[in-house]
């Protein structure tokens, strides 16, 4: 354990080094979580521990690229301010560490137990067999972690399995530890169960659930969990279906049978840059989750100045009408300064709300459908005065669908996300989350999301609503400026 005392003192050292200079980049967002310097990637080992919040994340500290996979780590008191840590977990042994770039502590989840801090992770190193195993780390401060020197706990695969073996969920459930762990089999995507009585030994059980065909040939970092009487699985699915966008299921859960009776599969978020949510259950017993907001096609400008990657914003959520809603955690509410309260318009053409919308922003707008003509209509952010570079927010009456289209959104990948959308009493609600590179668009109170990254000019700050051939009445538009905590 010698070694993994060494290998985190040489991340935290280079983080050091790194970060000052990373920390100047123009792309850098304001209030959404990022590590210091380096590359990130999913979320890991969310959880409330001795009254603070807990993040880790998969994280290179060498580069802006995906590399040898550590678990950084932050702690909070609230949500928005957060306090980056010293590195929790580095490669260091012979089942998480390899002479190649392809090794590494791999994600997984967090759980306390007898007031101690245990992280459940997947070690990988490309040049052993297996290449994946589950394994343990624990704390008694949340700070220093010591590896487990029984590791693996799970040494292999079962035959329901394949090599693909990895992001370990672990909760409780009455008298007994159950962890969760993606895999594949011959094109179907699994999520294999396991069940302890100390976190220590594990049993395999079975299958809890898989795809149909349709929904992903491996299954990344599933979560199971109940919420609101129900029960809840998200995937992060790999090939093998038309997007691989994250999906959740409600469902139920039999401890029984060990097993999951999925229902109708619905897309968790309709963006471009959103994978590998993670939920936990803080003190106020609100299901929160957090995700990677970026994905791993997606151009990063930001890797020419040394970083690259950033989580969502959290999201609390909630089961209603047997669909899962998404809604930012109330904290943000202490970042809101400089409102703006328009109250009641309508408007035809365009409508200018701010030539020069903060960088970091929120807006919620409420459309009264019933009260209007227009067919299409919407609002440009990040917007430079002539118009040449623009993110733009498109409602279709026709298609009932809302669009996100960043093909003149600066530097970046180009694409467009669309939204199924019903119109609720003739009214339609959208809440926007904006930060230097990216949009985050709640619809209907959280029943459809989309989140995608975006790199304007930073002069490109001009904030209108437009209509297409028609009026539009606005019932509500409430607009603030968010402000800087995250460096």
């Amino acid at each position: 354990m010698i070694y993994h005392e060494k290998e985190i003192q040489k991340a935290n050292n280079i983080i050091s080094e790194l970060s000052k200079e990373t920390q100047k980049s123009q792309y850098r967002l304001k209030y959404h979580f990022m590590a210091p310097t380096g590359w990130i990637n999913d979320p890991n080992g969310l959880v409330f521990y001795k009254g603070e919040y807990h993040i880790f994340y998969q994280h290179d500290p060498y580069s802006p690229e995906w590399g040898p996979m550590h678990w950084g780590h932050a702690k909070s008191r609230d949500l928005v301010n957060w306090d980056h840590l010293p590195i929790a977990l580095a490669p260091s042994e012979e089942y998480d560490y390899g002479t190649v770039n392809d090794h590494g502590c791999f994600s997984g989840s967090a759980i306390v137990n007898n007031d101690h801090l245990y992280l459940f992770y997947t070690g990988h190193s490309i040049e052993k067999d297996p290449v994946q195993v589950q394994c343990v780390a624990t704390s008694q401060d949340g700070v220093n972690f010591k590896k487990y020197e029984g590791n693996p706990i799970i040494n292999d695969f079962p035959k329901d399995g394949t090599k693909d073996f990895r992001d370990p969920k672990v909760w409780k459930y009455e008298e007994f530890f159950y962890m969760i762990v993606g895999s594949k089999k011959e094109g179907i995507g699994k999520a294999l169960l396991y069940q302890s009585k100390d976190l220590y030994e594990w049993k395999y059980v079975g299958v809890v659930a898989e795809s149909d065909g349709t929904q992903g040939d491996m299954w990344e970092c599933p979560d199971l969990f109940s919420l609101d009487n129900k029960d809840v699985l998200i995937i992060s699915p790999m090939y093998g279906t038309k997007n691989e966008k994250p999906f959740y299921t409600i469902g139920n859960m039999s401890y029984k049978t060990k097993q999951f009776t999925q229902g109708l599969v619905n897309t968790l978020d309709y963006g471009s840059d959103f994978y590998a949510p993670q939920t936990f259950v803080d003190d106020k017993n609100r299901r929160i989750m957090i995700a990677w907001m970026d994905m791993w096609f997606s151009h990063r400008p930001s890797q020419k100045e040394g970083w690259a990657g950033a989580m969502t914003f959290p999201r609390e959520l909630k089961v209603i009408d047997n669909k899962l809603y998404q809604v930012p955690v109330d904290e943000i509410e202490t970042l809101r300064e400089n409102l703006k309260d328009f109250q009641s318009f309508q408007y035809e053409n365009e409508y200018m709300i701010d030539p020069q919308l903060s960088v970091s922003s929120e807006i919620h707008i409420v459309y009264d459908i019933a009260q209007s003509t227009s067919n299409e209509f919407g609002l440009f952010v990040r917007s430079s005065e002539d118009g040449h570079e623009r993110t733009k927010i498109i409602i279709d009456i026709m298609k009932q669908e809302v669009l996100v289209d960043r093909n003149l959104s600066g530097t970046g990948e180009k694409s467009v996300s669309r939204a199924p959308v019903s119109f609720v009493n003739g009214r339609l609600e959208l809440r926007i989350l904006l930060d230097t590179t990216s949009i985050e668009l709640f619809i209907n109170g959280g029943e459809q999301v989309i989140t995608k990254r975006i790199f304007p000019n930073l002069n490109s700050n001009l904030c209108k609503l437009f209509a297409s051939a028609g009026k539009m009445k606005i019932e509500d538009l409430k607009v603030w400026s968010i402000k800087k905590v995250i460096d």
